[in-house]
């Protein structure tokens, strides 16, 4: 767990160790246990932390880099859509072994494929 990072959440919120505590209902030494690196919160501590702060777990623990949740709007603005039809700058591969330009086009057609025996079998109950 990244330790700084409880204690500046709890600072952007203006809380006192003893605020941080009482809203988790532990022990003020407790919490500061967990800022300072003496104790190692449980599992349930970290959920109820990461809830408190409105952050992910993930953060808590050094995984991510931003403390806030993307929104749905920005989820879809930052999907993008790969076209496996069209010649791409991407390589694809399974099990780390890259796939060559024919595993792709009968990785396609086996979509296609796929599709519409489900679009069939979809009609006909």
């Amino acid at each position: 767990m990244i330790l700084s990072r409880l204690t500046t959440l709890r600072k952007s919120k203006d809380w006192s160790l003893q605020d941080a505590a009482d809203q988790l209902g532990i022990a003020k030494s407790t919490y500061a246990g967990y800022e300072s690196g003496y104790r190692r919160p449980s599992l349930e501590a970290i959920k109820l932390m990461a809830d408190l702060f409105e952050t992910s777990i993930d953060y808590l623990l050094g995984r991510v880099d931003h403390s806030t949740f993307p929104s749905q709007r920005d989820k879809r603005e930052s999907t993008k859509q790969l076209e496996l039809t069209e010649s791409s700058t991407f390589t694809l591969a399974v099990d780390g072994t890259p796939l060559s330009q024919e595993e792709t086009q009968q990785f396609v057609a086996f979509i296609r494929a796929k599709r519409e025996i489900e679009g069939k079998s979809r009609q006909h109950p």
